[in-house]
């Protein structure tokens, strides 16, 4: 195998052990062939609202910051770290995003894939496939889970304040 494969590999095994943990080395060095490595610099933009996605990321390195706007103002409302998949649910419903993705001040190492490459996944390699729709489910399952924490915490504090 490629060493410049086996060293995104080895970085895909360290960073993201919920993604690997059902697959074989062999399979994450296939799965790793089907992306592209991205370097974004501090503070700048990898995805802006209201465009669609053609590529989702797994974030090997560094944070993504997500931004909404309301009423004009740019607010934080949260960070994904290594291990992390960004870009996923517009990739997926290919609806306009709704949030703005930037990477931190100190920058973020990606490994995008793009549409062509998750279909010629799917082809290639079923299993590999499937494990990564479980690990965009399980991150899908874990940000509504959170944001109904977070909801249902604001909620409680309005009801108590007023």
């Amino acid at each position: 195998m490629d060493p410049y494969l086996q060293k995104l590999a080895n970085t895909v095994i360290e960073t993201s052990p919920d993604f690997c943990a059902a697959l074989t080395r062999d399979e994450i060095e296939k799965f790793v062939a089907f992306t592209r490595e991205k370097e974004v610099g501090g503070n700048e933009v990898l995805s802006e609202l209201g465009s669609i996605s053609d590529e989702f990321y797994l974030i090997v390195g560094g944070e993504v910051v997500l931004y909404r706007e309301e009423l004009g103002e740019e607010i934080e409302i949260g960070r994904l770290g290594p291990g992390r998949l960004t870009g996923h649910m517009s990739f997926f419903d290919r609806e306009p995003r709704t949030i703005r993705l930037r990477a931190s001040s100190s920058g973020a190492q990606l490994l995008g894939v793009t549409r062509p490459m998750y279909k010629r996944l799917c082809i290639e390699h079923p299993y590999i496939s499937v494990n990564l729709v479980e690990f965009v489910v399980l991150s899908l399952d874990s940000l509504l889970r959170s944001t109904s924490r977070e909801v249902s915490s604001l909620y409680q504090k309005l009801s108590t304040s007023g």
